[in-house]
């Protein structure tokens, strides 16, 4: 499977970003504030999205916990138009030592996921609304991530 990945990313002209849950909740809440300028990142051409499994799962529980299963089923049918990436056997451990090391963050399993996956593909971006966890952390492949939206 990485081997076809490798061949296939990323796009030419395409920068990749990897997505947070935020983002995916507030686009599926029309009444999340920040909904306009998630949509708008979501839906620009240069970047080519990649959302981790994990990020699925929190930001899934988020839709039908919060909007319910209506909203749900047309959140997990909206996922079909993304690329979806699980952790890899290699992401595992570094998933792990980012806990340990912001463990008084506290930065958890699922944004370390989104870490881990940066820097196996060498994205710069991160597609977030939680600015204070991934400002302070400091990937390996670069001095800090770029934070969309804006």
């Amino acid at each position: 499977m990485l081997e076809a990945w490798k061949r296939s990313w990323p796009r030419v002209g395409h920068l990749i970003a990897i997505v947070d849950a935020g983002p995916l909740f507030a686009a599926a809440d029309l009444d999340d504030a920040d909904h306009d300028r998630c949509v708008d990142v979501l839906l620009r051409r240069d970047l080519q999205l990649v959302v981790p499994t994990m990020v699925v799962a929190e930001a899934t529980y988020f839709v039908g916990t919060r909007l319910g299963a209506r909203a749900e089923a047309a959140f997990l049918r909206a996922l079909s138009t993304l690329e979806v990436e699980p952790p890899s056997q290699q992401d595992w451990p570094r998933i792990a030592e980012l806990v340990e090391q912001c463990g008084d963050f506290p930065l958890g399993g699922t944004d370390a996921s989104v870490v881990a996956l940066a820097e196996r593909v060498g994205a710069t971006v991160i597609v977030t609304l939680d600015r204070r966890h991934f400002a302070a952390v400091q990937p390996r492949h670069r001095p800090a991530f770029d934070l969309l939206p804006a």
